[in-house]
């Protein structure tokens, strides 16, 4: 699948996968703070943003997305940082392809299984009519009885693009809801990856706890944490400047 990706910056190439949900843009604000260092690319995951849809939506196919991604750019080894469900791509690309990595950056994500959680926003999505909405306003009035915060809905309404026929969803969201359980899959257990690693975690946030650690040495035995403070799960909007030190440090 040939993914869409916005090519930001010059110097070695950087690989930055969002999470689910997401798509490129959400990391433009930090490749702008790189782009005299890194020649960046953001990529939009497939079932995201302006990529493919497909029907078939997992880790092991998103990983090779990848792959042909950095085959048709003529990239031999690439800096790879995921956030979320990105840094699971990014995970099982590692261990998969290590000599195509030379530095890896997973956010907010572990190797473990996380059990679905997504409910609530698959619900206030698919409460959406898109056939009757007239306005995003309407699209956001529909969302809110689902999910109050408003910094949320903002997030999640990104993927609704408009053309002439009207409102669309630049996500797949039927695949998605059908195949939700893959987001929350495990790294297999024989998998490891060698190279330098560095997690970053929001202080705030639950995705990464103390029980992890074993689980992440075990698959990434040269790893270093970061834990970023004041920052949730989404740690690159509520904490750039934080975000782009550690990755500029780690990088360098």
């Amino acid at each position: 699948m040939q993914l869409n990706f916005k090519k930001i910056g010059s110097g070695p190439p950087l690989v930055i996968l969002h999470g689910l949900f997401g798509s490129a843009d959400n990391w433009y604000s930090i490749s702008r703070e790189l782009d005299k260092e890194f020649t960046m690319y953001l990529v939009d995951q497939r079932n995201h943003g302006d990529s493919p849809h497909s029907d078939e939506w997992n880790y092991k196919v998103m990983a090779a997305d990848l792959l042909d991604l950095l085959n048709d750019e003529g990239l031999d080894k690439v800096f790879l940082m995921g956030h979320s469900m990105g840094g699971k791509v990014a995970m099982t690309f590692a261990v998969n392809n290590p000599e195509r990595v030379a530095r890896l950056i997973v956010a907010d994500i572990s190797p473990r299984y996380y059990p679905v959680h997504h409910e609530v926003i698959l619900d206030g999505l698919q409460a959406i009519n898109l056939t009757e909405i007239q306005s995003r306003k309407e699209a956001d009035d529909a969302l809110a009885v689902h999910i109050p915060d408003f910094g949320t809905r903002q997030f999640l309404l990104k993927s609704l693009g408009r053309n002439a026929d009207g409102f669309y969803w630049k996500i797949n969201l039927p695949v998605i809801v059908a195949n939700i359980e893959e987001v929350g899959k495990a790294l297999e257990e024989d998998a490891i990856y060698k190279g330098e690693t560095l997690f970053l975690a929001g202080e705030k946030s639950k995705y990464i706890q103390d029980k992890d650690m074993e689980s992440i040495l075990e698959h990434f035995p040269n790893y270093q944490l970061k834990i970023i403070s004041n920052a949730g799960h989404w740690l690159h909007a509520e904490q750039p400047k934080a975000v782009v030190e550690e990755i500029r440090s780690f990088l360098k």
